[in-house]
């Protein structure tokens, strides 16, 4: 049987409307949930990275064993940001390509039960390193990414000063040490991320802001609820 004329839109819209309430609700998260906001906040438009651009690589570690957890923590291996930063991020990944390079990414948006576990797991000379679940994640925003580089001939990991989610100071964004191609390599990669209107982390040379990120609310919403756009 057709469908009725415009039941995809309405379907869309039932949809959409879904997926702000449980961004609302928080799904109840650990220790009592997200932390509760005011002001006005732009609607919630995570984009899964690679429907955008299926040349975007991904290596989600903590859909794997492979973390500093030592256990998956996501069900799913996908990335997501908010829209505008998933198109800047785009535009970042097209103009590398010119320099023989793509991006790799590690982690966009998290769930904030998730940080709730990182700030549990972690010790605290070095939480510095996760965000406190009290204030949330710029990642629960959508609006952060985590990612480095890789060679689009050989389509290995480009080598930075440090491993990703390395808890050390060689993590730091300008950390002196490491080889000179090691830190071209990753100040190649800043460079390409500020041109788009990201800001990287003090303590995490991987880890990039997108400027809006305070327009948009703390979410925490599992991957498997995130509607298709």
């Amino acid at each position: 049987m057709r469908a009725p004329s415009g039941s995809g839109v309405v379907v869309e819209r039932a949809t959409r409307y879904v997926f702000l309430a449980l961004a609302a609700a928080g799904l109840a998260g650990a220790g009592g949930g997200p932390p509760r906001e005011s002001g006005p906040f732009l609607p919630p438009d995570l984009v899964e990275l690679v429907r955008l651009d299926p040349t975007i690589r991904l290596d989600i570690r903590y859909a794997t064993t492979n973390n500093f957890t030592g256990r998956p923590v996501y069900g799913e291996a996908r990335a997501f940001l908010q829209r505008p930063a998933a198109e800047a991020l785009v535009r970042v990944h097209r103009a590398l390509a010119a320099e023989g390079y793509g991006l790799l990414v590690f982690d966009g948006y998290r769930p904030w039960s998730v940080t709730k576990q990182f700030w549990d797991q972690t010790s605290p000379g070095l939480r510095k390193f996760v965000a406190n679940p009290r204030q949330g994640s710029k990642h629960n925003r959508g609006c952060a990414v985590d990612l480095t580089l890789y060679d689009r001939r050989t389509g290995r990991e480009v080598e930075m000063p440090s491993g990703y989610d390395e808890m050390s100071s060689r993590a730091a964004p300008d950390y002196p040490g490491g080889t000179a191609a090691q830190r071209q390599a990753r100040d190649r990669l800043r460079r390409a991320m500020e041109a788009e209107g990201f800001t990287v982390d003090p303590n995490e040379w991987w880890h990039f802001n997108y400027r809006d990120w305070r327009r948009y609310p703390i979410l925490n919403v599992p991957f498997s609820a995130i509607p298709a756009r």
